[in-house]
């Protein structure tokens, strides 16, 4: 085994203590060690974050579902439209874009380029979106009923971020299952999980089932960082800061 994969391995045990210590999106973290340290093209990474992010998050929502804080009918609802959208981005969508988009002075936008910026783009939004998460309940006063149009559309949106670079979208269903749902919120992290692992693991092609070793071990590590890590911070965080409510 090569150095590189070593810390590869080695940062998908870190991913899992940071999601254990104060939540976070699993492919915000998962993509970048994909590509900056296993080198994996960033098309490809962004699969096998949908299979990292996915196994791990159908550990979560069985667990969940045990404990029955799962809203079916919510998750249905949203899952349905996302996954559809989902899987359309991943078969045409992802394949239609052209290698080389277009030319600049001589600078060429490469489609992996911007799968990556993309991404950068979404990783600066689930930064403002944990930063302002503490306004969601003011938020939630503004919408009397629930309004399943608006999850509905809201799903369609996640499941393209989903297809296009591989992400959970986590910090965008919780919120949405707040607002539009009208459900509490540790209920809308269980349901998320749910939609989540549906989302990531629809994403899948073949083509990535028989190429995901790595990914597998990824997944299985991040999965031993979070279950060590639920006996680590227990013991060392105080409660206040074990009440985060974002996960994926």
């Amino acid at each position: 085994m090569e150095v590189m994969e070593i810390l590869g391995y080695t940062g998908a045990l870190f991913i899992g203590l940071v999601l254990g210590l104060i939540g976070g999106g699993g492919s915000i973290l998962t993509v970048p060690i994909l590509v900056y340290v296993l080198a994996f093209n960033p098309v490809i990474a962004t699969a096998y974050s949908l299979f990292v992010v996915g196994t791990t998050a159908l550990v979560g929502a069985v667990k969940n579902t045990i404990k029955g804080k799962v809203e079916f009918k919510t998750a249905i609802i949203f899952a349905v439209p996302a996954f559809i959208t989902v899987y359309l981005t991943r078969a045409l969508l992802i394949p239609a874009i052209p290698h080389e988009i277009f030319k600049l002075d001589g600078f060429i936008v490469t489609k992996n380029l911007v799968i990556m910026l993309f991404f950068a783009s979404i990783m600066l939004l689930a930064s403002i979106r944990m930063i302002r998460d503490q306004k969601i309940k003011a938020k939630t006063t503004a919408y009397s009923q629930p309004t399943t149009l608006y999850l509905v559309l809201y799903a369609i949106i996640i499941g393209m971020v989903t297809g296009i670079v591989g992400a959970g979208g986590g910090f965008l269903i919780v919120p949405a299952l707040v607002i539009f749902a009208k459900i509490s919120m540790k209920k809308a992290v269980a349901t998320s999980l749910f939609i989540i692992a549906v989302n990531s693991l629809i994403g899948l092609d073949t083509l990535t089932l028989l190429k995901a070793s790595r990914a597998a071990v990824s997944a299985k590590t991040l999965y031993i960082g979070q279950q060590n890590n639920r006996t680590i911070h227990f013991k060392l965080l105080p409660i206040s800061i074990l009440e985060s409510k974002w996960r994926y």
